[in-house]
């Protein structure tokens, strides 16, 4: 994915760049320090995801990405996504950022493995989406996290109580990736049986899978919560 990141400040915009190309799959493709910058800038680059602070010198982020909103209308341009990164902590901005069509929000300061968790989540989206043809309820609760995973009906032969173990324990395990045998140690279960709960959670967007290549053999999956 292609990412503009916009601050005001040109260190922490410098520190948001590098913790963007540490992703696997993200390359930062333009920088910004205004919302005019970043508005002429989305035009020339066309980014598929945009890192966006409040505070900037001639407009919010808010109003940028209104505007990024009104010029994909007019011009027929391709939807982009929208990561707000601020020290803004007031509810009405939230709520704001959220109707402007924010995918997530992210209060400063935070570390490199927040960033990267919330940047994994936006790809597993778009990747949900792109698999989608029509949306079933469940999928749609999924992506809006509507319900509680124990909640969601499960594929026959999964349990609810099964599945928010194995979730329990990727919770626990923040920023880490767990091999199925790791979850399993740590649950009681099969392997078997871990991998089965794990892959579904892949499957509908509630963890991603890493390859950890070895020195023979096929490669292990390991796999992190999202969200």
């Amino acid at each position: 994915m292609n990412v503009l990141v916009v601050d005001d400040d040109f260190m922490v915009a410098k520190l948001h760049s590098r913790y963007v190309s540490a992703t696997e799959g993200f390359t930062v493709v333009g920088v910004a320090h205004s919302g005019a910058e970043a508005l002429r800038v989305a035009e020339r680059v066309r980014p598929d995801l945009v890192l966006l602070d409040i505070y900037l010198p001639d407009m919010d982020g808010i109003g940028v990405l209104r505007e990024l909103r009104a010029a994909e209308e007019r011009d027929g341009r391709a939807p982009v996504d929208a990561l707000f990164i601020t020290a803004a902590r007031d509810a009405a901005i939230v709520r704001s950022a959220l109707r402007a069509g924010a995918l997530h929000y992210l209060i400063k300061p935070f570390n490199q493995a927040a960033l990267q968790e919330q940047l994994r989540h936006v790809a597993a989206l778009r990747s949900r989406f792109d698999r989608l043809g029509e949306a079933r309820q469940e999928d749609v609760d999924q992506i809006f996290g509507t319900r509680p995973p124990g909640s969601r009906e499960l594929p026959k032969g999964l349990a609810a109580h099964t599945a928010e173990l194995v979730e329990r324990i990727l919770r626990e395990h923040p920023g880490e990736d767990l091999s199925a045998s790791e979850c399993a140690a740590a649950g009681s279960l099969s392997r078997v049986s871990a991998r089965r709960y794990l892959e579904y959670f892949a499957e509908t967007g509630r963890a991603v899978v890493t390859l950890r290549y070895g020195g023979t053999g096929r490669p292990e999956r390991r796999y992190r919560r999202i969200g």
